[in-house]
């Protein structure tokens, strides 16, 4: 019996998702595929997998409980652009050491040049989040020198 094969439109369609989501997924690993040509098809039990559902006829493998995803947007006002690397360096640095590679954290920064201000965007799994979290908490109170709060008028 073979098992039945999804494009990743009709994956996308499934879960609701954009297209390019779902190739993100295939691309980090998160979503196993197979690439035929210059097209990725998604085996019904690796969707399955991804969705934390059973296969049909199946039960859930034990210790399988839904996934669940964090967002977080931490905002850092008073920061010039130095120091803005720096910070975003670090961040990115941690979200992708150390970290389940099954459930790897998005992060994103944007730095308003205007405002003085970062914004560091964090998608992830509950604990990898809390763990970056937890980083981004301790430099951005303690007096370490990495954040210079001290910023010069444009």
């Amino acid at each position: 019996m073979t098992e039945e094969m999804y494009s990743v439109e009709q994956v996308a369609d499934r879960l609701g998702l954009h297209v390019r989501t779902v190739r993100g997924y295939i691309r980090s690993g998160r979503l196993r595929a197979v690439r035929i040509g210059k097209q990725y098809r998604i085996a019904a039990s690796d969707l399955d997998a991804l969705t934390a559902r059973p296969p049909l006829g199946g039960t859930p493998a034990a210790g399988v409980v839904g996934q669940a995803e964090v967002s977080s947007i931490v905002q850092v006002d008073g920061v010039d652009l130095a120091a803005a690397d720096r910070l975003g360096t670090l961040v990115l640095a941690s979200a992708n050491t150390g970290h389940d590679p099954t459930r790897p954290l998005r992060v994103q920064t944007v730095y308003d040049d205007q405002r003085h201000r970062l914004k560091i965007i964090i998608i992830g799994d509950p604990a990898g989040t809390a763990e970056l979290l937890h980083l981004l908490d301790a430099v951005l109170t303690a007096d370490n020198g990495l954040i210079d709060r001290e910023v010069p008028d444009a």
